[in-house]
């Protein structure tokens, strides 16, 4: 933290790193002004205690968590009579039992601004990697998320799973974790062996290779509705399944096609919305061995009991009632299948932590296989985790059509060119309109997605996500635009000298230290996001920061302010802005754009 000649040395505290995240640096200056006052606390153990101000302080202690006897007040005075300022910490005063710190500005401004600049800019990687720390070096994690079956639908909840999955990756990534993403497509069951029946009498193999998602849902639709009427189809489906599952290569060989066709057309939607796997894994890709051995350790520890000819595990002392592991006709189903997959992951990555992103609903299916695997005595099986999610009322498409995740994307695209042509001359200064509508409808989708806790219900509205008021996506991309046109406005000010060479003293006013004070606390977002599994948290942050910015246009300008020194630091702020915001946006998954 030596962007000050003048800078008090800070003894050094486990956990953090000022030349990571500069507020880091901030509180450790605190803590040891309170230790040195109160020396019955430690530095570190005062550290833990300073937390975030509310409105118009910087940073609060509350003694009475520190559990010292003597009375709150009096400590408080003692901290206050012996505190002295100096470049990091400003002033202190005292509110009945908290202390609150305020820390100095000049300080403050400029060394944020430039962790921000190096960060960005001038690492090695040159990757943009302010907010990211190494906290998680040397650990793996495999998150599973979006895991649609072929030939259904891709509906909302995959989409969740997918928005909320790709985001975790990210956050894993941020934070120094080796990172496997995974897609479990349901790929196996009977109903391929329906499938199958039903593409002898409906498919078309032209229909198949245009879009084999939508050909083979198709299929699936006018097989299922012979098989309510006549149980003969639905036999017949079940002995191709099992066919299959046997091995046999003539019930297997177009599987294979549709499969591999499936990953195809998934890959380019995934593209679209800026999420990539490292493997697209499946139901059909779990070997029998470890299935088999499941069941059989199962049944050598008493805990599998024949109904019906079906085998099921009995965990009703934990409340989780019975769970088939096979039917009775001997063929498996998903319960099995992803036990068998997570003992072969294991073997395979050595993982210190594996995810799945599901939806609330499979709440009892989860804490069922996870029992599971710990009855079977895996000493790694507390290494699973469930990050779960509510449900998503009303997303169809505004004619109220089946849901497809390509035409939600269009939906939102058209919406968002009508919008844009509405500005002529803007429209006008746009290189490719339809990739631009296309982002800023994805960016509704997923900020929408994200606003709230992901464990919440949200009801899916066209008219709240398409809006450039309020808090939408829209209105984010919005503010990272304006952001990015500044260098565009002003060439005269660039390129910016190195920024121990900037002149920040002017950054006085209330919006700018706001702006610096918001971006300072960026590595925190992330690192709590880390803990908490929630992208909320990133999006709230995401509109403060472009709040405080819309808030200070008016007053700290650029474009017409005659003091080049002071138009000089102003710019310097604003780039640092579009590139704290536009790293949220990415830790979102969300393409910051520069035109719109």
């Amino acid at each position: 933290m030596s962007t000050h000649p003048t800078l008090p040395n800070l003894p050094h505290v486990p956990g953090t790193d000022p030349s990571r995240c500069v507020l880091d640096g901030f509180r450790i200056a605190i803590a040891q002004k309170i230790s040195n006052a109160l020396p019955q606390l430690t530095t570190e153990q005062v550290y833990q205690g300073v937390d975030f101000g509310k409105k118009g302080v910087d940073f609060t202690v509350a003694l009475p968590r520190f559990r010292l006897g003597g009375k709150v007040d009096e400590l408080a005075k003692t901290v206050i009579d012996k505190f002295e300022p100096d470049d990091y910490v400003e002033s202190v005063i005292s509110d009945k039992a908290f202390l609150h710190f305020q820390c100095r500005t000049p300080t403050l401004v400029k060394s944020i601004l430039t962790q921000v600049t190096e960060l960005t800019h001038n690492t090695p990687t040159k990757g943009g990697e302010y907010g990211t720390n190494s906290g998680g070096k040397g650990k793996k994690v495999v998150i599973e998320y979006s895991s649609p079956n072929i030939a259904k639908q891709f509906h909302v909840g995959h989409l969740r799973s997918t928005i909320i999955g790709a985001f975790l990756t990210n956050v894993y990534k941020a934070c120094g974790w080796d990172v496997v993403s995974m897609n479990y497509l349901g790929d196996w069951g009977t109903q391929f062996g329906l499938i199958a029946v039903g593409f002898e009498k409906y498919g078309s193999q032209e229909a198949l290779e245009a879009d084999a998602i939508k050909h083979l849902y198709e299929v699936y639709v006018k097989v299922n509705a012979d098989a309510e009427k006549d149980s003969a189809v639905r036999e017949e489906a079940q002995r191709w399944f099992k066919r299959m599952e046997d091995g046999d290569e003539s019930a297997l060989k177009n599987w294979r096609v549709w499969r591999e066709l499936s990953v195809k057309k998934y890959e380019e939607e995934y593209d679209r919305l800026n999420v990539h796997f490292d493997y697209y894994t499946g139901e059909s890709l779990v070997g029998k061995e470890w299935q088999d051995k499941a069941l059989e350790r199962l049944e050598e520890m008493g805990l599998i009991s024949d109904e019906d000819g079906a085998k099921k595990v009995d965990l009703e002392k934990w409340k989780m009632g019975k769970a088939v592991l096979r039917k009775k006709d001997g063929t498996s189903i998903y319960l099995t299948r992803d036990i068998g997959g997570a003992i072969e992951r294991y073997e395979k990555y050595q993982f210190d932590k594996m995810i799945y992103v599901v939806a609330s609903q499979q709440d009892l299916h989860l804490s069922q296989f996870f029992k599971i695997l710990k009855l079977m005595e895996f000493p790694w099986a507390d290494r699973l985790e469930h990050v779960n999610f509510g449900m998503v009322q009303g997303m169809s498409t505004r004619k109220g059509t089946a849901v497809f995740l390509d035409q939600i994307i269009k939906e939102a695209s058209s919406i968002m060119h009508e919008q844009m042509r509405k500005n002529e001359a803007k429209y006008a200064a746009v290189e490719d309109p339809e990739y631009v509508s296309m982002e800023i409808g994805i960016t509704g989708i997923k900020i929408q997605d994200m606003a709230a806790k992901r464990i919440n219900n949200y009801s899916f509205s066209w008219d709240r996500m398409t809006s450039f008021e309020g808090d939408t996506g829209p209105y984010l991309q919005y503010a990272h635009v304006r952001l990015s046109s500044i260098e565009r406005k002003n060439p005269n000010l660039l390129p910016l000298p190195a920024p121990a060479d900037i002149d920040t003293s002017s950054l006085t006013e209330p919006h700018a230290r706001e702006i610096a004070f918001l971006m300072g606390t960026y590595p925190d977002v992330v690192r709590v996001a880390l803990k908490t599994h929630e992208p909320s948290g990133v999006v709230t942050f995401a509109f403060r920061l472009s709040h405080a910015i819309s808030s200070a246009w008016e007053t700290i300008v650029v474009k017409g302010e005659p003091d080049e020194v002071k138009a000089r630091a102003r710019i310097w702020m604003y780039i640092c802005a579009r590139d704290v915001l536009g790293a949220a946006l990415r830790l979102l998954t969300i393409r910051p754009l520069e035109r719109m």
